[in-house]
């Protein structure tokens, strides 16, 4: 149903009519809220909203929902701008190894990791991805995401990465989550490349990417800048060629360590680059009067026990600051955003509306769907999170380990 009438909302929160940036260093710690609300939505899009004492009169819709919100919250469904949604396989015995004192890039050295996932992967019809998938999207939207961006990744061959890519395109016909989709053929070298890796550079380039265009299985390009992946001279190459492609960037950089990606990535106005566990003053020079969104991903700093992304520092320097969950079999196996609300407080020292902020709004632009998504404005769809009673919107980060959503509302 398309009309619905929430009242005796004790929060609406996430308010934001004309806005179209992302929120920047301070402007994160504002949230604006209404006590006592209500929220109308007429046609799956929000058509009205305020104090419940002005509520009298202004309605009049036959076949209309009407949910009592009294003691909950409601707030802008979560926007997950980074994922690896898509998988074969999850991954639990390298959990055990690193367990056993193997770090994340030894496993990978030794056949595990990315080229695990992609073996794993090749075995798997697409069918069968498609209703793993579903599952997946049903339990992440229990936890209040509405909208996500799934990367390929863990195919590393031209058939692989297009099945990968015609799953997610799928997902998003069948599920009411709003997906959208990057290319991530650049994740990782497969064994047979190792000794010539300009090879698969032109495989990515000369092969996946015309038939990733031609199909339009892709918004977005990506690349794994790191060291024993990708270099910072094969990732200008690689985003070059999908800027004239008509695919924006959105990279993955310093997550171990720093190789100048930050910058290449704002030299092509990278939507977002994403991870920076690792950051110094030139990766923050380039970022600052750029449109490019850091996002950082908690969790798998959480997983993997490495360094958090230095977000307080970020707000300090006035850059736009997003969270994702990074979601996928190895270094996360989580996509609960509530959680990353959590981590962003207790071990980023941020404050529970900047999280809330940075995992709704700043999440829509690091998609570029904020025209449509990430807050509570007029003419906006209607993707919204009704929580449980709980006291306050502190609750959701300091109670970690509840689901603190009693339904997620979406419209496609």
């Amino acid at each position: 149903m398309g009309n619905i009438l929430i009242k005796n909302i004790k929060g609406l929160a996430g308010i934001l009519e004309e806005n179209d940036t992302a929120l920047k260093g301070a402007e994160l710690n504002q949230l604006n809220t209404i006590e006592n609300a209500y929220l109308a939505i007429e046609d799956g899009r929000i058509s009205d909203y305020g104090k419940m004492e002005d509520l009298a009169g202004l309605l009049d819709w036959n076949n209309i929902e009407v949910i009592d919100a009294e003691n909950k919250y409601v707030l802008p469904a979560f926007c997950d701008s980074h994922s690896h949604l898509v998988f074969a396989e999850p991954r639990e015995g390298e959990f055990v190894d690193r367990i056993n004192g193997l770090s994340y890039e030894e496993i990978g050295k030794k056949g595990g990791g990315i080229l695990n996932s992609a073996k794993k992967l090749a075995s798997k019809s697409e069918d069968e991805l498609v209703q793993d998938g579903l599952k997946r999207l049903e339990i992440i939207k229990s936890y209040g995401t509405g909208a996500i961006e799934i990367k390929s990744g863990y195919g590393l061959s031209v058939e692989a990465e297009l099945k990968m890519l015609r799953v997610a395109k799928r997902l998003n016909e069948l599920s009411d989550v709003t997906i959208k989709t990057t290319f991530l053929g650049a994740h990782a070298f497969p064994t047979e490349y190792k000794e010539n890796k300009e090879a698969y550079v032109d495989l990515v380039l000369n092969e996946m990417l015309p038939q990733v265009i031609e199909e339009k299985l892709a918004d977005y390009i990506d690349v794994f800048c790191e060291r024993n992946y990708f270099n910072p001279e094969q990732l200008e190459r690689i985003l070059k060629a999908g800027a004239e492609a008509g695919l924006k960037p959105k990279i993955h950089v310093n997550q171990f360590s720093i190789l100048g990606g930050v910058g290449i990535g704002v030299k092509y106005n990278a939507v977002s680059v994403d991870h920076l566990e690792e950051l110094d003053e030139n990766d923050i020079e380039a970022l600052k009067g750029s449109n490019t969104i850091a996002t950082a991903l908690p969790s798998c700093s959480f997983f993997l026990n490495i360094p958090y992304s230095p977000v307080r520092k970020m707000l300090d320097n006035d850059l736009a600051v997003a969270l994702a969950t990074d979601f996928n079999p190895g270094s996360t196996p989580s996509g609960n955003m509530q959680f990353v609300n959590s981590l962003a407080c207790i071990k980023m020292k941020l404050r529970p509306t900047e999280a809330l902020n940075a995992t709704t709004i700043n999440g829509a632009y690091a998609m570029e769907i904020a025209n449509e998504l990430g807050s509570i404005t007029l003419g906006k769809k209607a993707n919204i999170i009704i929580t449980k009673e709980i006291p306050s919107l502190n609750y959701i980060p300091y109670s970690f380990g509840e689901n603190c959503v009693e339904r997620t509302i979406l419209f496609k």
